[in-house]
């Protein structure tokens, strides 16, 4: 059998009981170490659930995912994901490919941020498509995350944007030569995705656009949610540029219309009240 087993979004306790169960009587177990991280490490994780732990980095798991399902048709082998298992379209590749060799396969769910994002009190069924905001180079700016999050403003919808992480990365140059040479883990802080949120809107306006989006929109920027030191931070555009919300991993909300419980809850986290009645006082149903 193969398990998907997601881990939650804080540190070793919060796997579920049934999770648990499946991995404590699994004769190989690999965390996927490369689509987020938990609060703790590796060694953490080992010492509560009583086994050792595989990384599967990304490289093992798009190139090599035949070697993680090796004798799991005779022996159990888990795969832990963090957050729920499907967080990632990486992993039905994973279950398509079991199926295919006969290997039955299960899956113990668990919170992710697709619904834990709600501890800032925006309602999840507000909610449009979700985008990925990645980190631009010199050469490369791609803007289609915008577009995305201006459709869901115009329908009245939030967007929950998932930044980027970079992790077991190669240079241009080390990828050319071959080099198995990583660059250190990167991880996008809220403030970054809102300077390049913010580049965008004066990109636009240069070419004669008004775009749905400006500096005031009501944002909400959240890190390390469901941990012991999450912290979550309401204001504009503009002031999430600034913010400081601490370690990784970091998410970005920006609103759409919102309903008047949905901006009292927003109250509790604001950097400040005031602008966060202004501003929102045109997209309030």
């Amino acid at each position: 059998m193969l398990y998907l087993v997601g881990l939650g979004l804080g540190d070793a306790e919060d796997i579920t009981v049934k999770g648990l169960e499946a991995v404590r009587r699994c004769r190989r177990v690999y965390l996927e170490a490369y689509t987020s991280v938990l609060t703790v490490g590796k060694e953490a994780l080992e010492e509560f659930y009583g086994k050792e732990l595989i990384l599967a980095d990304r490289e093992m798991v798009e190139q090599e995912a035949d070697s993680l399902l090796k004798e799991a048709d005779v022996c159990d082998v888990a795969f832990l994901v963090v957050g729920d298992p499907f967080g990632a379209t990486t992993h039905s590749d994973l279950v398509l490919r079991a199926v295919k060799l006969g290997i039955p396969y299960k899956v113990i769910h668990n919170a992710s941020i697709m619904n834990a994002v709600g501890c800032c009190g925006l309602q999840l069924y507000n909610f449009g498509e979700t985008v990925s905001i990645v980190f631009w180079t010199d050469t490369w700016k791609p803007e289609s995350f915008f577009d995305k999050i201006e459709k869901n403003r115009q329908n009245g919808m939030h967007t929950l944007c998932l930044l980027d992480i970079k992790v077991k990365e190669q240079s241009l140059e080390n990828l050319m030569k071959g080099r198995k040479i990583y660059e250190p883990p990167r991880y996008m802080s809220v403030n970054q995705a809102a300077e390049q949120l913010l580049a965008i809107i004066q990109n636009r306006r240069l070419q004669g656009e008004k775009p749905e989006i400006t500096e005031n929109t009501i944002c909400v920027g959240l890190a390390r949610v469901g941990a012991l030191d999450e912290k979550i931070a309401s204001g504009t555009l503009q002031q999430m540029s600034t913010v400081e919300l601490g370690a990784p991993l970091h998410s970005l909300i920006v609103t759409g219309t919102m309903h008047p419980l949905e901006l009292e809850m927003l109250k509790l986290f604001s950097v400040d009240n005031s602008n966060l009645e202004n501003s929102a006082c045109q997209r309030t149903a």
